[in-house]
C-alpha cells in the first residue's frame, strides 16, 4: 500500500478494517481527481469544463434499501418503519467485513471534510471511496478543511463507498445487492452496490437529523436559506417542483445554502459546502446561477450530450429525469461567507398546489405551521400515462420524510417553539394553480409569487387586512403590493364556486387522511390546526 496526496498525521484505515487496500489517495485536489476519473475511463469533460459521469444502475436514491442499525442506542429513539428500516448489528458487521474483503488490493480515494458551517456543531467525517468521482463529490458537497486542518484531522464519522460491491440480498440481511446502512453507535455509513453519489450526502444529512435535535438542541431542516442586506434571514421549505431553488436565489439577498440547514440558539447555518442541483431542462434564462456554476470542478451526473459533441443536452432525460450537478458553493456569486445567518424573520412553506385550492400566500399560526410542516404537501400535475388527468398529491413530513430518523413531531415541536421564541412569521405559498385545477386554471405567475414573498420580507403584509380560509383556516391577505387583489382569494378566481368547494373538501380529506399516521406523537395545538371538512363559504 502506497500513500499519495495530503495524508493527516494520525490517519489509519486499519481502524475501520481497511488495512489491506491498494494505493491510498489522500485528499487529492479536484483537478487531480478529475484526471483519475478520466484515466480510469469513468468520465469525460463537457464543453463547459465540468466532469460528466454516469452513476450506473441507480440514478437516484433507493429508499427501500436504506437501513439503520437497531441497537441499544437507537431502539427507543429512532422512528422505525418504512423510512427507517431496522438492521441487526450482526448484519451490519457482516456487510462491513465483506466490503473490507472486497476492497483488499483495490485503490481507494479518501476525502476528509466537515459538515456544519457553525464551528460549535461541526462534524468531522472521512469518506473512503472506491471511485475518485465519489471522493470529488464529497469534496464538492461538504465543507473543505484547510491544509493545516487536514494535517491534524481526526474523523468522527466514516463513510465507506464501494459501488462495485454487491451484497447477497437477504443472506446479508438486506433486500437486494445495493444498500446504504447507518450505524449510529459505530459512527459509520456503508454504501454498496450503487454509484449514485447522493447517497453520501443524504447519509450525513440523516446523521445530523438524529444527532443535532436530540443532543444539541438544534432543529435540522431540509430547506434553503438566504440573508438580506439588513441581515434578515429567510428560510424556504419545499418539495421538488415548488420553486425552492428559484425563489431562494434572489439577487437582492445572499445565499446561505440551498438544501440543508440547522437552527441553533444563535441562528441558521448551512450543513454543506456545495449544491446538488437538478439539471433537467436547465437553461441560462431559468436558472442562471446553476448554469454558470457548471464549470471545471463541477460534476454532471447521467446527462446526455448532443450527438457528436461534448455539449450537454439538458432537455434529454433518456437516462433519467433526475440528472444532477454538484459543485462547491463558491461557484455561485452572491453567497454568504461563512454560510451562517441569524434567527429567521420569515419562513416560507412552498407548495405547488395543482388543485388550485390554497391561497397564493397565507400566514400561519404556530399550530398551523407545525401541522403544515408535518404534512409537507405539494401536488404534481398529471403524468404522461394515458387517461390520468387528476393532479397527484404528495406528502413528505417536514419536507424531507426520507431523511428523518426521529418522529416528525419532534422537528415540528422544535419549529413551533423557535417560531414563538423569535416571533417568526411562517407563510404558506402556493406556486401552483389559480382559477381552477391543472387543466382548467393557470399556473401562478412567477412575478406575482416573487412580489408576495418580497412584500412578506419587507414587512408590508403585516399592515394589511386578512381573511380566513373556510376549510384550511389559514389567513390570507386581501391586498399585496404589485399583485392583483382578485387572485389572493382562491375561491373567487374559480368560475364554478361549487366545484371549488368540492375540490377544497377533497384536498382537506387527503390532508387529514395523511396526517392520521402522525397523530399519536403530536401536540393538541398541532392537531387543532387540521382542515375543517363540510364547511361551506
Amino acid at each position: 500500500m502506497n500513500d499519495f496526496g495530503l495524508k493527516p498525521k494520525n490517519a489509519d484505515l486499519s481502524s475501520i478494517g481497511l488495512a489491506r487496500v491498494g494505493d491510498v489517495y489522500w485528499n487529492l485536489e479536484p483537478a487531480e481527481l478529475v484526471e483519475h476519473v478520466i484515466v480510469n475511463g469513468q468520465g469525460v469533460l463537457a464543453d463547459s469544463g465540468a466532469l460528466a459521469i454516469e452513476t450506473g444502475e441507480f440514478t437516484g436514491r433507493s429508499p427501500k434499501d436504506k437501513f439503520t442499525v437497531k441497537d441499544a442506542k437507537t431502539e427507543g429513539t429512532v422512528w422505525w418503519g418504512d423510512v427507517n428500516i431496522p438492521l441487526p448489528t450482526e448484519a451490519f458487521d457482516k456487510l462491513h467485513e465483506k466490503m473490507s474483503a472486497y476492497l483488499q488490493g483495490r485503490d481507494v480515494y479518501v476525502k476528509d471534510a466537515y459538515a456544519c458551517a457553525d464551528p460549535t456543531y461541526r462534524l468531522s467525517l472521512r469518506v473512503v471511496a472506491e471511485q475518485p468521482a465519489s471522493a470529488m463529490f464529497a469534496g464538492n458537497m461538504f465543507l473543505r478543511p484547510t491544509h493545516a486542518q487536514l494535517e491534524e484531522f481526526t474523523p468522527e464519522w466514516h463513510i465507506i463507498v464501494a459501488p462495485g460491491f454487491r451484497a447477497n440480498g437477504p443472506v446479508d440481511g438486506v433486500r437486494q445487492h445495493n444498500f446504504a446502512a447507518i450505524d449510529f453507535t459505530r459512527r459509520m455509513i456503508l454504501i454498496g452496490g450503487t454509484g449514485y453519489t447522493g447517497e453520501i450526502k443524504k447519509g450525513i444529512f440523516t446523521v445530523l437529523n438524529y444527532v443535532l435535535p436530540q443532543d444539541r438542541g438544534v432543529l435540522s431542516m431540509h430547506c434553503s436559506a438566504n440573508i438580506g442586506k439588513d441581515g434578515d434571514t429567510a428560510v424556504f421549505f419545499g418539495l421538488s417542483g415548488t420553486g425552492k431553488t428559484t425563489l431562494s436565489a434572489d439577487p437582492e439577498r445572499r445565499l446561505i445554502g440551498d438544501d440543508e440547514h440547522g437552527w441553533s440558539d444563535m441562528g441558521v447555518f448551512n450543513f454543506e459546502g456545495g449544491c446538488y442541483a437538478k439539471c433537467i431542462d436547465l437553461s441560462a434564462e431559468k436558472e442562471p446561477q446553476i448554469w454558470n456554476a457548471i464549470k471545471f470542478g463541477a460534476i454532471l451526473e447521467n446527462i446526455v450530450f448532443h450527438e457528436g459533441t461534448s455539449k450537454v443536452d439538458f432537455a434529454d432525460g433518456s437516462v433519467t429525469e433526475n440528472t444532477r450537478v454538484s459543485y462547491p458553493i463558491h461557484h455561485i456569486d452572491n453567497i454568504a461567507e461563512p454560510s451562517i445567518g441569524g434567527h429567521p424573520k420569515n419562513i416560507f412553506f412552498l407548495t405547488c398546489d395543482a388543485y388550485g385550492v390554497l391561497p397564493p400566500i397565507s400566514r400561519l399560526t404556530p399550530g398551523q405551521a407545525m401541522y403544515h410542516f408535518i404534512s409537507g404537501y405539494t401536488a404534481k400535475v398529471a403524468g404522461t400515462e394515458a387517461g390520468v388527468t387528476e393532479p397527484q398529491s404528495t406528502f413528505s413530513a417536514c419536507f424531507g420524510k426520507a431523511f428523518l430518523p426521529l418522529h416528525p413531531a419532534k422537528y415540528a415541536d422544535m419549529l413551533g417553539d423557535k417560531m414563538k421564541q423569535h416571533d417568526v412569521r411562517v407563510w404558506l405559498v402556493n406556486t401552483g394553480w389559480s382559477g381552477g385545477a391543472y387543466g382548467t386554471g393557470e399556473r401562478m405567475k412567477l412575478k406575482f409569487t416573487r412580489a408576495m414573498i418580497s412584500a412578506a420580507l419587507r414587512g408590508e403584509l403585516d399592515k394589511v387586512d386578512y381573511k380566513e380560509h373556510p376549510v384550511f383556516g389559514v389567513s390570507y391577505p386581501v391586498s399585496c403590493p404589485h399583485v392583483p387583489a382578485e387572485i389572493l382569494d382562491p375561491r373567487s378566481t374559480w368560475k364554478d364556486k361549487s366545484a371549488y368547494d368540492q375540490t377544497a373538501e377533497k384536498l382537506a380529506k387527503q390532508f387529514n387522511d395523511n396526517f392520521a399516521k402522525y397523530k399519536d406523537g403530536c401536540s393538541a395545538e398541532t392537531l387543532a390546526a387540521a382542515p375543517r371538512l363540510s364547511v361551506k363559504a
